[in-house]
């Protein structure tokens, strides 16, 4: 809701990305701006300007497909909503492992009632991409969503098996076990991730909660190893 070498800017309930070339990274800092306030068909004719500077900016598709989508929804506009899905296809296109642009796909696709389509994106996803822990933390996310803990939980323990040190990953394995009653797993989740990624407000407030719960001390902060144009005619790689 993961662009490569770029940090995503997550806004509401779609995260939005900057692109690399400086023309249109700058028409898509605007298009950020304009959806932050609300301003959703503005924000798309930035996006759309971003397109046409770069046209092969995976990026600039994602953010134009995010504005459409939250427009279609909050206005009813089924238009917007098969647009986003094609631009949603077109980002995948340019980058096969835009992790932002699968969950916005997902969303979309369960928007529309076709959570089936969905589980064969994310599932497919992770057949094509069996190193990455990014695609099992995303059907992880639509099967807690679709009232499937055990389920999602094995995807999450899937994920740290690909890449231990995945914050993410840690976080909802935490909530997960919390909501299952199981307290003390849940704190040693969340205190890994905080090890990992210490800019986490709401999982430290959660540790604390925990910590007072259960009697447990926090574990010391470790900061571990490196380790304008819209498509009409466009015809989509769909993969659900």
């Amino acid at each position: 809701m993961d662009a490569k070498k770029i940090a995503p800017i997550l806004l509401a309930l779609y995260g939005l990305a900057l692109s690399g070339c400086s023309t249109s990274q700058a028409l898509n800092s605007e298009g950020v701006r304009l959806y932050q306030n609300g301003n959703y068909s503005q924000a798309a004719e930035q996006f759309q300007r971003a397109i046409a500077s770069n046209p092969r900016s995976a990026n600039s598709y994602y953010n134009l497909a995010s504005a459409l989508h939250k427009n279609g929804k909050l206005h009813n506009r089924q238009e917007d909503l098969a647009q986003a899905e094609q631009l949603y296809n077109q980002c995948l296109e340019y980058d096969a492992n835009h992790s932002e642009c699968y969950r916005g796909l997902a969303v979309l696709l369960t928007d529309t009632n076709r959570q089936d389509a969905a589980f064969r994106l994310l599932e497919g996803w992770a057949g094509r991409s069996p190193q990455l822990a990014n695609p099992r933390i995303e059907l992880a996310r639509l099967l807690e969503e679709t009232n499937n803990a055990p389920q999602a939980s094995t995807r999450l323990v899937e994920a740290l098996a690909i890449d231990p040190h995945n914050s993410r990953a840690l976080t909802a394995l935490g909530r997960l076990r919390e909501a299952a009653g199981d307290p003390q797993q849940a704190l040693a989740n969340y205190q890994r991730s905080l090890a990992i990624n210490r800019f986490q407000p709401a999982i430290a407030t959660r540790v604390a909660s925990l910590q007072a719960a259960t009697g447990s001390v926090l574990a010391p902060v470790v900061t571990p190893p490196n380790g304008t144009r819209t498509v009409q005619q466009w015809q989509p790689n769909v993969r659900y």
